[in-house]
């Protein structure tokens, strides 16, 4: 105690060796009476390294305190040295010796390929990424990695679960791990950092695994700094909704690390292995019916009632026969043409046919006609099938013979009798511990189909793959619509478990993606996928019965049968029939030659290529006839190869008052719709971002969807290869790095939403698609119509078997200030209520008709300044857009009415002065007039001897005379002045005139 205390305190300082000592003396001169240590007492182990890169080896005591004597601290072996591969270092001695048989080391590393319990130094932990505080915080203290015997398994949920592992490197070293990793749906990192909890930068640290192929294991190597190292593994699952299907689980089997000191003991080799030399650095699995406990150095046999799979560490007794353990296959044919069933064991055979109920192998079958060729074969002697020669063709049943002048052989692969495994076609099997299955034990022949075999256990991988060199021209080839070949197969599943059937695509050997799976019992169907590039391709269909790790032969009637495969164009292929060409520039009638793209064949004698009318579309450069060129929707046009419809965003629409024209070619871009936080049922947060190319581009598919989850996989020489898709709409999910904790922003779980426009108009309703108008609020202007675009998806899945369906219902918002104000349904948050049939409002200026000669009206103003000025407006402003301008303001000299009303208003008034004047004046003189009148007429009576009668009284007394005086008024009005400017000045305004008294 004291020894190793004075030692590893000062990490090998001398000083602390001396004390050590000195208390060490004081202690046995105390102790005298105890035994002096033997080597059997104690055993030797390194302190920890100082700055000098060096060690000391001390004695520590087995039992303290039982004797006195050890060794004294000794300098040790640099810290840098280690054992090579199946050595280890004897501390005692400092020396490397070999590991004995049943036994291997590694020299500087360390292996973990034992996981019945999690390892030592392993740690386990688990954590939300809920953003949820109210959260429950223990809804993944679940989730965790899990050992499985044969290997650990990640969690299944949207909980993150890490795998952490700390190892101290005294060298730069490596990590190597073996992993299954084939759904998308999880996220799985491998990251390192170091004692600080900073990241560590090194060549060939990808953070994104990249995913493997079904059923088979990838290696990945990782080089490691000298130092502390913290290995992290971490799985996050993606569960976007409730009916989604758990994400498959990351399987790890393997870890290798190198660069660690020295290893002081070999480890036993693990049941089921042996190791039988002596220095191993790996042990080997036992073969089938042996069998090894953990250590052992040979495998032993089984007896003869006993049998045991590879890496077995017992034999298990065989039980009575029953038919599942039997398989049937057809004989060859023979000279006649026949055929025969017959009946085999599956070997290994682990059953008796001697115990009591066990049943018999079958007897053969009656002989029976042997099925015929497949298309594009014949047989030579009625035994075997050869495919015909270049420019033949055959139905199968019949010789091979040339086709028709005019005509040329239709390329293909079509596989629909299954009496031999067809040439380019392999089965094979693979299980967890990736041994290959017996090749009985894959896809069996059954004349009209091919079923799968047994298999050795239910969670093997039954393999059937398809290679195809490529393909011999394209069918489609436009900017953004290409298709060289289609593959047609008819399936079905006949499970009573949850069996599972991949198909697979792998394109120029780069890498296996599954494009499509099926679970359960599955009826009769058909199922087909469009090959977009002529590379070298593999197709693959794996059938697993059950993904139990400890699965047996319980479900072996569970069966996948394949009725047909065919593949279209297959480059050095054959031809099962002809098809009418066009005429070539040869002398023979046989010369063909393909029609360019977006023709057709005439169906007459010249069999010339014409090019198919307008807004109509054309699926093959081999179409015969105008009937082949099929019309696209309403509003839609058609590219300039006739190969797809697109909008060109524009529209016609015909109402009472006219025709309203739009054109919303401000539109014809991109744009992004990203759709409020929503939460998985752990509470992580995730946002959907739908990328959107509507119209126009002449039908280029602009909207743009990346994976880089799986582009993070790829090196910068691969990235070719990287998951991207081109559409005119497209959707993938966001996960924020805030979300996640670690990492950056990742883009996954790309969608094609619609990749073939199918028409725009105003009603409802459109090839089967509706748009219910309670989806959406009514619009603010009635009298304009919603435009609505409609299109379709051709990616397929189980949920959605007719691919995808995406509406747009464009309405005119004279008010909105953006072009992009999108929404989606209200009782549909994310754009869709069952993940099948995408509905989106997109509100904006840009779709308000083109504006017309009756939208505006004429407004005269009046004349001012002997101008008369005419402009124009709208009679509602905003309720349309672009089209005609308003007339330019017009300018007309005029006459000035209200001056000239003036002056007659004027005038008027002086008139009507003159007149008052005129007739008071006419008043005036006819007063005198009458007064004269009366003078003359008074007069002429006094002439003519009259007189006058007497007045009765005039208060004047008889005898009087009376005076008469007239006197001038000075004061004379204006009327007055004015009557008498033209008097003779001698004449006298009054008159005196002698009034005689009548007598």
């Amino acid at each position: 105690m004291w020894t190793l205390r004075a030692a590893s305190t000062c990490c090998g300082l001398k000083g602390g060796l001396f004390v050590g000592a000195f208390l060490l003396t004081s202690h046995l001169l105390l102790a005298s009476a105890q035994s002096v240590c033997s080597p059997v007492d104690y055993h030797f182990e390194y302190t920890e390294c100082d700055n000098t890169n060096s060690r000391w080896r001390v004695a520590i005591p087995n039992i303290p305190g039982s004797c006195i004597g050890f060794p004294e601290p000794t300098q040790g072996k640099e810290c840098s040295f280690s054992c090579g591969s199946g050595e280890f270092l004897n501390i005692p001695t400092e020396t490397c010796i070999k590991c004995t048989p049943g036994t291997y080391s590694l020299g500087s590393g360390v292996r973990f390929d034992e996981w019945d319990v999690l390892p030592t130094g392993f740690l386990a932990a688990s954590s939300s990424q809920s953003v949820n505080l109210q959260s429950d915080v223990n809804s993944c203290n679940q989730s965790l990695w899990t050992p499985k015997d044969q290997y650990i398994e990640s969690n299944r949920d949207d909980c993150s679960a890490s795998l952490i592992y700390r190892v101290n490197l005294k060298t730069e070293g490596t990590i190597a791990f073996e992993y299954q990793y084939t759904d998308s749906n999880m996220f799985f990192e491998f990251f390192v950092q170091n004692d600080q909890c900073q990241m560590t930068d090194f060549k060939g640290n990808v953070k994104y695994m990249p995913i493997s192929e079904t059923g088979k294991w990838v290696s990945h190597e990782v080089k490691l700094p000298k130092g502390s190292n913290v290995l992290y593994w971490r799985t996050t699952g993606m569960v976007m909704h409730k009916d989604n299907e758990d994400p498959k689980p990351v399987r790890m089997r393997s870890i290798h690390i190198t660069g660690i000191s020295y290893t002081s003991k070999c480890f036993p080799c693990k049941a089921g292995t042996f190791s039988q030399d002596e220095g191993a650095s790996s042990c080997q699995l036992c073969p089938k019916n042996t069998y090894a406990a953990k250590g052992s150095y040979m495998c032993s046999f089984c007896e003869h009632d006993y049998y045991s799979d590879p890496g077995s560490s017992e034999c298990k007794p065989k039980e009575p026969c029953t038919a599942d353990d039997y398989i049937f296959t057809h004989s060859p044919c023979d000279e006649e043409g026949q055929t025969q069933l017959q009946y085999s064991w599956v070997e290994p055979m682990v059953c008796r046919e001697d115990l009591e109920g066990a049943v018999s192998l079958p007897q053969p079958g009656k002989k029976q006609q042997c099925a015929p060729c497949n298309p594009g074969h014949f047989s030579s002697d009625g035994s075997k099938c050869l495919p015909c020669p270049q420019g033949t063709f055959s139905n199968g049943t019949t010789e091979c013979s040339q086709c028709p002048a005019g005509t040329e052989p239709v390329l293909g692969l079509e596989y629909k009798w299954w009496s031999s495994l067809p040439q380019g076609i392999k089965s094979s099997c693979f299980n967890v511990d990736n041994t290959n299955c017996d090749v009985m034990k894959g896809w069996l022949m059954a004349q009209d189909h091919i079923v799968t075999g047994t298999g050795a256990s239910d969670n093997d991988y039954l393999i059937l793959s398809l290679s195809v060199p490529g393909y011999s021209y394209q069918i489609k080839n436009d900017s953004k619509s290409i298709e060289v070949a289609r593959v047609t197969f008819t399936f079905e599943l006949d499970c009573v478990s949850q069996c599972e059937l991949f198909f697979m695509v792998d394109t120029n050997r780069k890498a296996t993606r599954v494009k499509n799976s099926w679970q359960g019992k599955q009826d009769k169907q058909v199922y087909t996928y469009i090959v977009p590039e002529n590379f070298t391709t593999t197709f693959t269909w794996a059938f697993q019965r059950s993904s139990n790790p400890k699965a047996g032969r319980e479900f072996v009637t569970d069966v996948a049968k394949i009725y047909a495969i065919n593949v279209t164009n297959a480059l050095n292929s054959v031809s099962s029939h002809c098809r009418p060409c066009a005429q070539g520039g040869g002398s023979g009638d046989a010369d063909c030659v393909p029609c360019p793209a977006g023709f057709y064949i005439t169906e007459d004698s010249s069999r010339a290529c014409v090019e198919c009318p307008d807004n109509t579309v054309v699926a093959d450069r081999h179409a015969l006839g105008r009937d082949s060129c099929e019309p696209c929707g309403p509003a839609a046009r058609s590219n300039p190869s006739h190969s797809a419809c697109y909008s060109d965003c524009t529209f016609t629409y015909e109402t009472e008052s006219g025709v309203l024209e739009f054109n919303y070619s401000g539109l014809n871009g991109t744009t992004s719709k990203v759709t409020g936080p929503s939460f998985t049922a752990k509470g992580t947060m995730y946002n959907l971002v739908y990328n959107i190319s509507l119209c126009g581009n002449e039908g280029a598919m602009k909207a743009q969807c990346v994976d880089n989850v799986t582009s993070a996989q790829l090196s910068q020489k691969d990235q070719s290869q990287r998951t991207q898709m081109e559409a005119f709409v497209c959707r993938s999910t966001i996960i924020t790095s805030e979300a996640r904790g670690i990492g950056a922003t990742v883009s996954s779980q790309i969608l094609n939403l619609a990749d073939r426009f199918l028409g725009a108009r105003t009603q409802n309703t459109l090839d089967g698609i509706n748009v219910p108008l309670e989806l959406f609020p009514p619009s603010d202007y009635p009298s304009i119509p919603d435009i609505i675009h409609y299109y379709r998806s051709s990616d397929t899945t189980n949920s959605c078997p007719d691919g995808r369906v995406t509406t747009f219902r464009l309405r005119c918002s004279p008010e909105s200030t953006q072009i992009d104000d999108i929404v989606v349904p209200s009782k549909c948050p994310e754009g869709t209520c069952d993940g099948c049939t995408f509905h989106f409002l997109w509100t904006t200026p840009k779709v308000c008709p083109l504006c017309r000669e009756v939208d505006y009206k004429q407004v005269t103003e009046s004349c001012q300044g002997g101008i008369e000025r005419t402009h124009y407006e709208w009679k509602a402003p905003g309720r349309c857009t672009g089209g005609v301008s308003l007339p330019p303001e017009k300018r007309n000299v005029c006459m000035d009415l209200s001056l000239w009303l003036k002056v007659g208003i004027g005038g008027s008034i002086l008139v009507a002065v003159a007149l008052v004047f005129l007739t008071c004046l006419f008043w005036k003189k006819n007063k005198k007039l009458e007064y004269k009148y009366s003078s003359l007429l008074m007069n002429g009576s006094a002439k003519d001897g009259g007189e006058l009668p007497a007045v009765d009284s005039c208060a004047i007394m008889e005898g009087e005379e009376e005076d008469v005086i007239f006197a001038n008024k000075k004061n004379k009005s204006f009327f007055g002045k004015l009557m008498n400017k033209k008097k003779d000045p001698e004449e006298v305004e009054f008159q005196s005139v002698q009034l005689q008294l009548k007598s």
